[in-house]
């Protein structure tokens, strides 16, 4: 397991962003969980949530594992007047990744994508690789500029 890439840490490969794997127990599904098995604190594990406007589209917000996404906040970052959690049947038809592995890389298309403003006070995050039981910790900011995303206030 080791040893695998996921196609999101080769993509992250072939734009030069320099990242550092981590694998676990793909059985784990709890964040804080995670973030012990690779040895981070839960702030520094950043999960993936996609939202969906009611007006239409669709939102992408990266938030501590520890933290709870603050709906009206994540409007706002959007400029739209609400959104609403995807459901979970949704996420691997319209982002190409399951629950628990999806990660802010390599979706299915560009959606607008958001980061907590918490992830700027750190060197290095962690989010899914895009399979459970893998992540890759990076720099937040190289993330940023990856997917095209803003730091933000997100979390309750």
């Amino acid at each position: 397991m080791k040893d695998e890439k996921t196609n999101v840490m080769r993509m992250l490969d072939k734009a030069g962003v320099p990242y550092t794997p981590h694998t676990y127990d793909p059985a784990v599904d709890k964040g804080e969980e995670v973030a012990a098995l690779i040895g981070a604190e839960g702030d520094r594990v950043f999960k993936t949530l996609v939202t969906v406007c009611p007006r239409g589209g669709n939102f992408v917000f990266v938030i501590p594992v520890t933290a709870t996404l603050d709906l009206k906040k994540a409007a706002l970052a959007a400029g739209v007047k609400s959104v609403e959690m995807l459901r979970q049947k949704e996420l691997l038809p319209l982002t190409g990744y399951v629950h628990g592995g999806c990660s802010p890389v390599g979706m299915k298309k560009p959606f607008p994508t958001f980061i907590d403003e918490t992830a700027v006070l750190f060197d290095a995050i962690a989010v899914s690789a895009g399979r459970r039981g893998y992540q890759v910790e990076l720099s937040p900011q190289a993330l940023a500029s990856f997917v095209g995303a803003s730091f933000v206030p997100l979390t309750v």
